[in-house]
């Protein structure tokens, strides 16, 4: 498969993993890339994001329920003699470079089955087939609709569902936010990241015959995202500043040097020189504010909302189109970087 996979990790919830797939995943298409986002968590809020007030429709109308990505593979998880095939996606009504594989609410069944396949080191033949089963639908709706880069949203969870999503992936992202449990899901981050690389590696060959084998991915970090704070003063409030210094320091100092013994990580150094980022931290982006709620009614990210879309005058407007220009600066560099990054390697 040509296009590459993109995942945004973090473990620990409420960090805007959702929210940051579908923004980075809109703006990659705003620089001619075909975009296809994998909502792999059955909070199914990524789909929500998408589909709107039509939601619950889609998951009732016989035309649409079974278009997610549970359904797809359900062949698989079923052991039926029927290979899985690529469902029509969806794309939002403002961006057809776009596409959607949407989530299940019952997604999570496939837990236990897909825990004891990446442990059973292949002694149950019918599960060698389950882990790379997600990856057989990515790559058929990638080739049906000619697709650039992959973005999975994951659940907050060192789930099997999680561990196979990240060993789907090119390239990773963490995003997190200045709370006091950030610093502990990132010490676990440095072990459990590292433990799913090596098995991966380890494992390899006993995928190889399965029916839908698994990639050979690198699973490379390109940094981190701090996000969900207030400003004071154009700059972040004094409450979050001591714990954002906190998350860089672990990052650089021990998050990084971790994930460079297993080759894990991408060299910057080039990002650096050009002034495109500083340091693995490429972005920091605060709480969008009544931005949000308009960008959800439009079904747009913050950035795109248009003057007509945001739907005020005088002040308050020229309030809110600067700080949507602010979130395009945001968002625009970490599009930047994934496809400097990648193109670059």
């Amino acid at each position: 498969m040509d296009a590459k996979i993109i995942t945004f990790f973090n473990h620990k919830g409420g960090v805007s993993k959702t929210t940051t797939t579908y923004n980075v995943g809109w703006k990659l298409t705003e620089k001619d890339k075909r975009i296809l986002l994998v909502d792999g968590d059955p909070q199914c809020n990524l789909t929500g994001m998408v589909l709107g007030d039509e939601f619950d429709d889609y998951y009732t109308n016989e035309e649409t329920k079974n278009n997610n990505i549970k359904d797809a593979v359900k062949v698989a998880f079923e052991g039926k003699p029927r290979p899985i095939q690529s469902i029509e996606c969806i794309s939002p009504k403002e961006n057809d470079k776009l596409f959607l594989i949407p989530g299940h609410m019952d997604f999570s069944e496939y837990e236990p089955s897909l825990s004891l396949a990446l442990n059973s080191n292949n002694a149950i033949t019918t599960l060698q087939n389950l882990p790379g089963s997600f990856y057989e639908l990515i790559k058929l709706c990638c080739e049906r609709y000619s697709i650039d880069y992959v973005l999975i949203d994951m659940n907050p969870g060192l789930s099997a569902i999680n561990q196979t999503f990240f060993m789907y992936s090119d390239v990773f992202l963490v995003p997190t936010n200045p709370d006091p449990f950030s610093i502990m899901a990132l010490k676990t981050l440095s072990k459990v990241l590292p433990r799913w690389k090596k098995w991966s590696i380890q494992s390899s060959e006993l995928f190889e015959e399965a029916s839908y084998p698994m990639p050979k991915a690198k699973m490379r970090f390109a940094g981190e995202i701090i996000q969900r704070f207030n400003l004071r003063n154009g700059k972040a409030a004094k409450p979050y500043q001591g714990k954002m210094e906190e998350i860089q320091d672990y990052i650089e100092n021990i998050f990084v040097p971790e994930l460079e013994k297993v080759d894990m990580l991408y060299d910057i150094t080039k990002l650096k020189s050009e002034q495109i980022i500083t340091s693995y931290c490429i972005s920091q982006i605060s709480e969008f504010g009544a931005l949000l709620q308009k960008a959800n009614n439009n079904l747009v990210p913050v950035f795109a909302l248009t003057e007509e879309q945001i739907h005020e005058s005088g002040t308050v407007l020229a309030n809110m189109l600067h700080k949507r220009d602010q979130f395009d600066r945001e968002f625009e560099v970490i599009a930047k970087v994934i496809l400097e990054l990648i193109n670059n390697e």
